[in-house]
């Protein structure tokens, strides 16, 4: 017997609540969403966001408020004409941003939602991610700079997002300096990147559930007779998301067959195009604060990895989400051996959006790689999001509280 009540907690209860083994939910623009894992990400300064006066949220920087105008950073809000954000009761206000000049400690919640989003007292926020959509946008940008023709295909993130992300890559610039470059300075980095690479990039974007593989079919020859353009490799963000040209929408089918449908398609387009075809999905709650993840924690349907020819894990963790890293590991392989190198860490540059190479001794707790030592870890900040203070509306199960098993 499981019994929910419901009330206003702040985050840092929420902490204590997955601890003690509790599930909690919070509020969100599209129902409730459970939360997945709790992160303090150390002194930030500052910010609250004010409405008529009142406060609302207090909150670092990089915190993402959603707006008519898509999702703005909190010291970025003051820069956005007109700009209102999206409150719980369906509405838009007028807010303005406040730096406050104080250090505050700040702490995040991940939501099991594909949109990332939930509401903080009464506020449409972001949470964090781990980083999907990061990794595939540098490899992207990598993939640019090794001359590759690369096609982006977006249903989840603007692609004028996904573009900036990617030039702050290229541009080495952090993505919230791209807008305030002088001119001269910019022209001279793309410039730069223009000697470097022969590589051409189109981003696409589709509206959520709304487009599988028979349009993305009919995208690559209307590139390749419009455009003369050709892709090397397609970046899908992502899977889930997708829909299937198979079955139609609607139809009552488990998402085992519609998600293997989706991974089945994806994979005949790639083979058709002769273009490998890169793209992402989720974890199961349990995968979310499993260090250790396999591919029995892939979400919704197991049929994916089945279908997937090469398949891996970004993993984190309280002590990588400290140092800026995150873990890789080998999930399927039907190219090499499964067992070479099945864990390593990276470095992430989130500002950048920039994946770097940590020294070989950072491997050394891993014990799948040759050569290990002790691990070093680059010393660096981490976080964008909401302050121990800021209360989301949340419910948790109380069968605990009452003794029930």
């Amino acid at each position: 017997m499981s019994v929910w009540i419901e009330e206003e907690v702040s985050i840092s209860d929420i902490d204590k609540l997955l601890k003690s083994g509790y599930e909690v939910e919070v509020t969100s623009p599209d129902g409730w969403v459970g939360v997945n894992f709790f992160i303090d990400k150390g002194k930030w300064d500052e910010y609250v966001l004010v409405s008529e006066g009142i406060e609302l949220v207090r909150c670092n920087a990089k915190h993402l408020f959603e707006t008519t105008v898509g999702w703005v950073s909190a010291h970025r809000l003051e820069d956005v004409d007109g700009a209102h954000i999206l409150m719980s009761d369906g509405t838009y206000k007028f807010c303005s941003v406040i730096k406050t000049g104080y250090k505050i400690p700040i702490v995040d919640i991940n939501v099991n939602h594909d949109n990332h989003r939930y509401y903080t007292n009464g506020v449409s926020s972001h949470n964090t991610g781990v980083g999907k959509s990061l990794f595939m946008c540098h490899c992207a940008a990598s993939n640019l700079v090794g001359g590759k023709n690369v096609l982006y295909i977006t249903m989840e993130m603007a692609e004028e997002k996904i573009a900036e992300r990617i030039d702050a890559n290229l541009l080495d610039t952090p993505i919230d300096q791209l807008a305030l470059l002088p001119k001269d300075i910019y022209d001279k980095k793309v410039s730069r990147i223009r000697n470097k690479t022969q590589g051409k990039l189109i981003v696409k974007e589709y509206p959520t559930a709304c487009a599988g593989s028979a349009n993305f079919r009919h995208l690559l020859n209307e590139l390749k007779l419009k455009k003369n353009f050709v892709p090397d490799i397609i970046y899908i963000d992502y899977l889930n998301i997708c829909m299937s040209s198979r079955i139609k929408n609607g139809a009552q089918v488990n998402s085992y067959t519609l998600v293997k449908s989706i991974a089945e398609e994806l994979r005949g387009l790639a083979v058709e195009f002769n273009v490998p075809v890169v793209s992402a999905t989720q974890t199961t709650r349990s995968g979310y604060s499993n260090s250790d993840v396999g591919l029995e924690d892939t979400s919704e349907s197991f049929g994916l990895p089945a279908t997937a020819d090469f398949m891996f894990a970004i993993i984190t963790s309280e002590e990588l989400q400290q140092y800026n890293q995150i873990m890789v590991k080998q999930l399927k392989n039907r190219y090499n051996d499964p067992g070479l190198y099945t864990k390593f860490v990276v470095g992430v540059d989130r500002s950048k959006m920039r994946l770097y190479d940590c020294e070989q001794s950072a491997q050394s707790d891993l014990l799948d790689g040759p050569k290990s030592n002790k691990s070093v870890f680059d010393n660096s900040k981490f976080g964008d999001e909401d302050s121990e203070r800021s209360k989301p509306k949340s419910k948790f199960d109380k069968s605990k509280f009452l003794g029930f098993k």
